[in-house]
């Protein structure tokens, strides 16, 4: 495989941000983009980076190895509306043999406004078996090569957030 090959996954270079439009049709009745659509252009980013690092649609195919969402969460920064431009940049916070840990930021590119930010845990998973797998040594090899690459930048604030209602009676209640 070289890096000229079409659909070679190529750690080499930098992982190139996700970039749609947001269509009228996925606008709801508040007049911005529907909260699926927000998961949906993320989703697309998750793809991108999967290909990128060679665990995409064509590993699924090759392998009957697959990665699956196992927690998601979703801030919403500021709305996005029909025709608004969207750009998904990919970060990977960690990984184990099994898991990996990915934050996804949704700007618009108009104004490079922060619309949201995705961040997901994955489980490696053989299909035939339904159940998790280590990731395989090449595999392993391209995820460590990107998380290298992205070593200098900084942790999103937005990670490991949890939702929640503070009891009433507390101090910030």
């Amino acid at each position: 495989m070289t890096p000229d090959t079409p659909d070679t996954p190529d750690t080499a270079v930098p992982l190139e941000p996700h970039q749609e439009t947001a269509l009228p049709e996925w606008v709801d009745y508040n007049g911005h983009m529907n909260v699926a659509y927000y998961v949906m252009v993320f989703d697309h980013g998750t793809d991108k980076l999967f290909d990128h690092i060679g665990l995409g649609r064509d590993y699924r195919e090759q392998t009957g190895q697959s990665v699956f969402v196992v927690e998601s969460h979703v801030t919403y920064e500021h709305e996005v509306h029909a025709g608004d431009g969207l750009l998904v940049t990919s970060l990977i916070l960690g990984h184990d043999d099994k898991r990996l840990h990915v934050f996804h930021h949704m700007h618009r590119t108009e104004n490079d406004v922060l619309a949201a930010t995705n961040e997901l845990m994955f489980v490696h998973v053989d299909l035939a078996a339904r159940r998790s797998v280590s990731f395989p040594e090449d595999a392993v090899g391209r995820i460590e090569a990107l998380t290298e690459a992205q070593s200098a930048l900084p942790r999103p604030p937005q990670a490991g957030r949890a939702i929640g209602l503070k009891a009433k009676g507390s101090a910030a209640g």
